[in-house]
């Protein structure tokens, strides 16, 4: 193992997982995001209505949806990872795309091949059932997650949109990878 790099493993989300991916997806969203979004929109993020909105999620499971966790050595969850089908929220989607709806780390593991260990797998999983390509949608100015996405293979292919919130909104760009290319 490399210098910085965490011991973790990756397995598949239960509905148990609620409550620690909304604890990761909570912080990712405030070290992520601090620079792009205002603080009082990151302030007003809580823990107990991601939980609600992750328990549905990994309650209501569907074959074609994947949801992972990333553990660390004492069994804290560290990253999350989700796919599915594209759901054209921001633009349609191409034909018969999947989508990662959402990948968020703890801020300590950022950089030590936890993220990239689990965007691979949300890419084995996605190639796995079938989807012949990807996208994912990513603020535009997000320069860090930009070249993340970029340095696995991904690039921007032309959709763009806003993700709006409370007083504000923000580009985001769609990215896009061959999943069958990449097999």
């Amino acid at each position: 193992m490399s210098p910085g790099a965490a011991a973790f493993t990756i397995r598949a989300a239960t509905v148990q997982d609620a409550r620690a991916i909304a604890e990761v997806h909570v912080e990712g969203w405030r070290w992520g995001y601090r620079d792009l979004l205002p603080a009082h929109v990151l302030a007003a993020l809580n823990v107990q209505g991601r939980e609600r909105m992750w328990i549905d999620a990994l309650t209501d499971r569907h074959e074609d949806q994947d949801r992972f966790v990333a553990e660390d050595e004492s069994g804290l969850v560290i990253g999350f990872v989700a796919t599915g089908p594209a759901d054209g929220d921001f633009a349609a989607p191409p034909d018969g795309a999947g989508e990662v709806y959402a990948i968020y780390l703890r801020e300590r593991v950022q950089g030590t091949g936890v993220g990239r260990s689990l965007f691979t797998r949300a890419n084995e999983a996605m190639r796995s059932s079938g989807f012949p390509t990807a996208v994912l949608w990513v603020f535009e100015a997000n320069t860090l997650a930009r070249r993340f996405y970029e340095a696995a293979g991904w690039a921007p292919d032309g959709a763009e949109s806003v993700h709006r919130f409370e007083r504000g909104e923000r580009p985001v760009l769609r990215y896009a990878v061959d999943l069958t290319a990449s097999a």
